[in-house]
């Protein structure tokens, strides 16, 4: 046995030898000393925690009415329990497959579409030596965040109108005719991705400019070094760097892959691009809402969830898969 030094005690929590034991801290007291320590940051935490209470879990209590014929005037409780009747009618619905579609293929394309450009601009911008350019062209890249979708539609309006818009003047100046872009089904999905590039590639780039920041700045010294150029530091130490970054971005578009934009596709739809613009959010605004078919809204909703806990969980796994951290 080795010897124990003056002072120490030879059993781990009985104190030095000769003084009052050690006293180990109950859960309570580490709970109450974080809590003293870090006190404002919890304060902190507050209005987050609250509206993710009010606005995210207690609301799924309400998930209960997508199994009953819910009636306003008997409430939540007094409506007639019908289990799954509802998810009969919406799998069984001639619509839904071909609304499925246009939801899938609208959304992935706007993963595709929303996330190329963003890395792409904040690259760019990290690459800009001038400070005050660099930031002028990201206060002007991310302001029509900002915008409403039905001004951009007004925006768009004056573009693409089929008789004054301005990319129609310029057709019918060099001889061409008009083109109807906003009725028309083969440009009406990238009417929507274009937009969506204008209206978010500049938020978009933020939180890829705030990875950028992370990446230590010898690693580019030690590249310059061994005659990298600049191409070379963006594929071999930009890109790995935030790699973590997309892979968690991603993982979280993907649990909204059926939700390919409510606001946007609404204020764009019309009756003439239904076959290829109708998405599952719009028919449930008109069954839901319109009709009033809550239980039928709610039912919709719940599959969604349903969908998305899925896909986050396998794109999680998959990530995980090819040696990243993942979101857990």
């Amino acid at each position: 046995m080795e010897n124990v030094s003056a002072g120490q005690s030879a059993v781990p929590g009985t104190g030095p030898i000769g003084g009052p034991p050690i006293k180990k801290r109950t859960l309570k007291q580490r709970f109450v000393k974080n809590f003293k320590e870090y006190k404002w940051m919890y304060l902190m935490l507050i209005p987050g925690m609250l509206y993710y209470l009010c606005f995210k879990y207690l609301p799924m209590a309400g998930l209960v009415i997508a199994f009953k014929d819910y009636n306003i005037m008997k409430g939540i409780f007094g409506s007639p329990w019908v289990g799954f009747k509802h998810f009969e009618v919406i799998f069984s619905s001639h619509e839904f497959l071909i609304l499925l579609r246009n939801t899938i293929v609208i959304s992935v394309f706007k993963i595709i579409f929303g996330m190329v450009p963003d890395i792409l601009l904040a690259l760019i911008l990290n690459e800009i030596g001038s400070r005050w350019f660099k930031r002028t062209i990201q206060t002007i890249s991310y302001m029509p965040h900002f915008l409403s979708w039905v001004i951009i539609y007004g925006l768009a309006l004056a573009f693409l109108a089929p008789a004054d818009g301005l990319i129609n003047e310029m057709l019918k100046f060099f001889g061409r005719e008009p083109v109807d872009f906003l009725t028309s089904k083969s440009w009406f999905r990238p009417i929507l991705y274009i937009t969506e590039i204008w209206k978010e590639v500049g938020f978009g780039a933020i939180i890829y400019l705030a990875a950028l920041t992370s990446i230590d700045p010898s690693l580019y010294e030690a590249a310059v070094v061994d005659g990298a150029s600049r191409w070379r530091k963006i594929w071999h130490i930009t890109l790995p760097g935030i790699r973590s970054v997309i892979i968690l971005l991603l993982i979280i578009r993907m649990g909204n892959i059926l939700d390919a934009g409510f606001g946007q596709v609404y204020i764009f739809l019309n009756a003439r691009v239904y076959e290829v613009g109708d998405i599952i959010d719009t028919w449930v605004f008109r069954r839901g809402l319109e009709e009033m078919q809550f239980s039928f809204a709610a039912a919709v909703g719940f599959f969604k969830s349903v969908v998305g806990l899925i896909m986050v969980l396998g794109a999680n796994r998959l990530a995980k898969k090819f040696d990243e951290s993942g979101i857990w």
